[in-house]
């Protein structure tokens, strides 16, 4: 029997959430495609992997942005997860949620019930937080959060902060988080905490959920201008699913990408292509946002970096460590403090992520005489947090293996660049400081030459990346634009609804896994009907 009654295309941050959430039913019977495969694996589970599993295309969709005219024509590689979990399997499992600001911003659009207060309930029920502050926390949820034990050099920049008048932080998943603190991450006991580990593998033995990797889904089928099924391939094999209901929940460039591919989306575009019209939907593929970033690297003046650890005796120490007792070095990522910050006094609020690691950006295993190591580096990288720059997502071909085109369009404004230079200028007066001055002896990247306007926007032409924290390309709204209805049903499309980081209307001010973990948790409670849940219950 191949009916069911929701089929859900995604097994990442959002669709393992509500393949939980509504399998919890036993008379409900779930489908739950996912392109990729298991999770299972120890470089997903080891905290440190997580560079060396973005860059494995059995583990991920190997995105490439197309040239971007404001860096320099450089195209950015854009990994996402393409197994159980999805990115939440591969990312640097950074835990913040942003600022009660960027969610009351949309509910002030129209987006009645996304509001600060409407949408903690949710991010309380998804986690299992060692925290006790039950306003903010919940210490029930499937998702366990832990914040970074700390490092030696905690101190020197909490005296920093003194230092340049910023406050410190106790808990940036606060409603208006700012200042240094030691950020948190889903890791529970040394190892990964993603949403397939979380949401999935306790619930994979309900019978009345199916879970089917190795799936890719070709097209939503439309009958009648109403969404009734998939169709999907398992090796050569074409096969059709259906269900009243059909969520798509592939992320910010593979749910836009699914859409246009069965005949929802930008009409010319699809005509382009040959493929059917079933909705003109303009904003499917529009309002792509992403944080744009910098690093900048200095020469650590001692030995205690993270290089230390990779030599590769050390190495297998540590990993005989982690392995055996989720301890040590590889059981947390190699990150010194986490700043939200204004860039400049007359903000009004925090507008820049800092992150400080102490390792190299290219670190790796290293043995004197046998091979050489990366060197002792300290890296500090800047996010900013609420750009003005938009790009799209399009068709490359009707091929659903083709990989959909990027174009961030990043730093396009005057604006957007201001404040990059603003960043890079905050982190060398952070590391001028007499607090954290001794802990490095130069500046390598991008180097105490390039000083001036001109100088620090051609650094950042020639260097910025992304935070890959892609959202807003099949956002919801209420004008004539937005593509989904504030309960995330595609508005020219009964029976389909989009549920991941893509929905965003604009991006949150902090990484965007946790936000996507919310939004699957509140639409669980929209495609059941469920009244939102009360403060009290998710208190104690």
């Amino acid at each position: 029997m191949n009916t069911f009654d929701y089929i859900i295309v995604g097994a990442g941050s959002s669709g393992s959430v509500l393949a939980n959430r509504l399998s919890a039913d036993e008379g409900t019977r779930v489908l739950l495609l996912e392109a990729g495969g298991t999770h299972r694996r120890l470089i997903i589970d080891v905290p440190v992997g997580w560079t060396t599993a973005a860059g494995r295309p059995s583990l991920t969709w190997q995105n490439l942005s197309e040239p971007e005219p404001h860096l320099a024509g450089r195209a950015l590689a854009q990994p996402t997860g393409r197994l159980l979990g999805g990115t939440s399997s591969i990312n640097g499992m950074m835990y913040t949620r942003g600022q009660a600001a960027d969610y009351d911003a949309w509910r002030d659009a129209g987006l009645a019930g996304w509001g600060y207060d409407d949408v903690l309930p949710y991010f309380r029920r998804s986690e299992a937080s060692t925290r006790t502050d039950d306003r903010y926390h919940g210490r029930t949820g499937p998702l366990h959060v832990c914040p970074l034990p700390p490092g030696r050099d905690l101190g020197r920049f909490r005296e920093a902060a003194w230092e340049l008048g910023y406050p410190n932080a106790d808990d940036f998943n606060v409603a208006a988080p700012e200042g240094f603190g030691l950020p948190e991450f889903t890791i529970y006991r040394g190892r990964r905490s993603s949403t397939a580990r979380a949401y999935l593998d306790p619930v994979r033995d309900r019978p009345n959920l199916v879970v089917r990797t190795g799936a890719l889904v070709h097209q939503v089928l439309v009958e009648g201008g109403r969404a009734v099924g998939v169709r999907y391939s398992t090796g050569r094999d074409l096969t059709e699913a259906r269900a009243p209901q059909t969520v798509v929940s592939a992320g910010a460039y593979r749910s836009p990408h699914l859409l246009m591919l069965s005949g929802i989306g930008p009409a010319d575009e699809l005509r382009r292509h040959g493929i059917t019209v079933h909705a003109d939907v303009p904003g499917v593929g529009a309002n792509l946002q992403d944080h744009p970033m910098i690093y900048h690297v200095f020469e650590a003046s001692g030995h205690g970096t993270f290089e230390t650890q990779v030599r590769l005796d050390r190495l297998a120490l540590n990993g005989l460590r982690w392995l055996l007792a989720g301890r040590g070095p590889f059981s947390h990522q190699p990150m010194s403090v986490q700043a939200f910050l204004r860039s400049r006094p007359d903000i009004d609020r925090p507008d820049t992520q800092l992150q400080v690691v102490h390792t190299s950006l290219a670190a790796r295993p290293w043995f004197p005489g046998l091979r050489r190591g990366a060197g002792h580096q300290i890296s500090a990288g800047a996010l900013l947090l609420r750009p003005q720059s938009r790009g799209t997502v399009g068709l490359r071909s009707a091929d659903p293996t083709d990989s959909p085109t990027i174009r961030f369009n990043l730093l396009d404004n005057d604006e957007d660049r201001r404040r990059m230079r603003d960043m890079s200028r905050l982190i060398r007066r952070l590391f001028a400081t007499a607090a954290v001055a001794p802990l490095t002896t130069r500046e390598l990247v991008p180097g105490p030459a390039v000083s001036s306007d001109a100088e620090l926007d051609d650094f950042v032409r020639g260097a910025a990346g992304t935070g890959m924290h892609p959202v807003g390309t099949v956002a919801m709204g209420t004008g004539g634009d937005a593509v989904l209805d504030g309960e995330l049903r595609v508005r020219a499309v009964p029976g389909l609804r989009v549920v991941d980081a893509s929905v965003m209307p604009t991006i949150v001010s902090g990484n965007t896994n946790a936000p996507a973990i919310m939004i699957a948790e509140k639409a669980a409670d929209l495609i059941l009907g469920r009244p939102a849940p009360r403060e009290e219950a998710l208190r104690g």
